[in-house]
């Protein structure tokens, strides 16, 4: 669990992020699921947009997305959500202290 200066921090750094993948009305899948872990293992900080048409909160996608993949919900701003998750082989992203 991150504490709020930590996503703040996070937020920060996501500013600069384009939003690397769309999620449409085909909502969530295994495949889309897989390929947003691999990402989060690369990168650690993703930004996604949530399309109108996915018939879904950019809120709710991002808390079912924060749970099926065990990685830290940021920021749901306007359709675009932001997830954190440390890399397990090559963590980056330094935290600030608590």
């Amino acid at each position: 669990m991150i504490t709020s200066k930590q996503r703040a921090y996070l937020r920060a750094l996501a500013n600069e992020l384009p939003a690397i993948m769309q999620i449409g009305k085909g909502g969530l899948n295994d495949n889309m699921l897989k390929t947003f872990s691999d990402a989060l293992e690369a990168r650690e900080l993703i930004k996604l947009h949530v399309l109108e048409n996915s018939g879904a909160s950019p809120r709710d996608v991002l808390n079912a997305l924060a749970e099926a993949l065990d990685a830290e919900a940021v920021a749901a701003t306007g359709k675009k959500i932001v997830l954190y998750r440390a890399s397990e082989k090559n963590p980056t992203i330094v935290l600030p202290k608590a």
